[in-house]
């Protein structure tokens, strides 16, 4: 090994294997904020604070933040995996494996909640957070290479969203015209058209951001980490602030984000119930 390569590879494996505190300290805030907003839907739930309002005003927009960051932060981090990656394995790699099985994990994970929303009867999870997150990795995967198109994108998808969101029906899409003609009739029970923003009429979800249009948010993210990420180094430098308090915290719960959105609402509700709040 020649002096020049050492340099080299010394200069080049850190570029590659950095996380930017920012990111991590961000998704942070939003695992604390998303943790606070649950613990009220708690207390609403149960009885404890029956007259907070958590789907207008104040604690929407905590709800909206608290999303759209995480959104956001997916497609920021997709655009750096991806770069990252392009680096150490070449132009010509086939990362799209990588993308499809992390998209498909995270689909898996929220295909465990809708099963234990359904067990518990507190409502429906049909097509969470969770799930979005899962398909918009894969989707997303054909776009990261690109910046203002991703920015139209999202412009498109939240038109889309305000159009879309006007339609509802009684749960059951009848078609006897096509019925008639095929000799049966033709039931599509509404749940099924939940991914795309279609609702039944009273459809009393816990957690649903259908693909219009939150796929548009991270698309956004991704704009944003192709434009202010390109070449894996920030447009503007940034104070160095990682290794300080409290941000060394929220890395933490930023880079187990995951983990934690997995198990917070059972602890939550062990302490409530341990502390006699609640009572289940």
């Amino acid at each position: 090994m020649t002096a020049t390569t050492a340099v080299v590879q010394e200069n080049v494996k850190p570029r590659t294997s950095i996380r930017f505190w920012e990111i991590d300290s961000l998704r942070g805030v939003a695992i604390i904020t998303m943790i606070v907003y649950h613990l009220m839907w708690d207390l609403w739930y149960w009885g404890v604070f029956p007259n907070v309002v958590l789907w207008e005003g104040f604690w929407l927009y905590w709800q909206r933040f608290t999303c759209g960051t995480f959104l956001t932060l997916v497609g920021v981090s997709m655009t750096i995996v991806y770069r990252r990656e392009r680096e150490r394995r070449g132009p010509d790699a086939n990362l799209f494996p990588k993308f499809f099985w992390r998209g498909l994990k995270v689909f898996g994970l929220g295909l465990i909640l809708t099963v234990v929303v359904a067990v518990a009867g507190v409502g429906l999870d049909d097509f969470g957070i969770l799930h979005l997150i899962g398909i918009s990795t894969i989707l997303a995967y054909p776009l990261l290479r690109y910046k203002w198109l991703n920015l139209g994108l999202w412009v498109l998808f939240s038109l889309a969203g305000k159009w879309i969101e006007q339609f509802h029906f009684d749960g059951i899409w009848y078609f006897p015209q096509v019925g008639n003609w095929m000799g049966w009739p033709i039931w599509i029970d509404g749940r099924w058209f939940a991914p795309l923003g279609i609702t039944p009429t009273h459809y009393p979800a816990v957690d649903y951001f259908p693909i219009i249009p939150w796929f548009g948010v991270v698309l956004l993210g991704v704009w944003f980490g192709n434009w202010f990420y390109a070449n894996n180094r920030r447009l503007v430098d940034l104070p160095e602030w990682g290794g300080l308090y409290p941000f060394t915290g929220l890395q933490f719960l930023g880079r187990h984000s995951l983990l934690i959105y997995m198990i917070h609402q059972p602890l939550l509700l062990m302490m409530l119930y341990l502390l006699g709040v609640v009572k289940m």
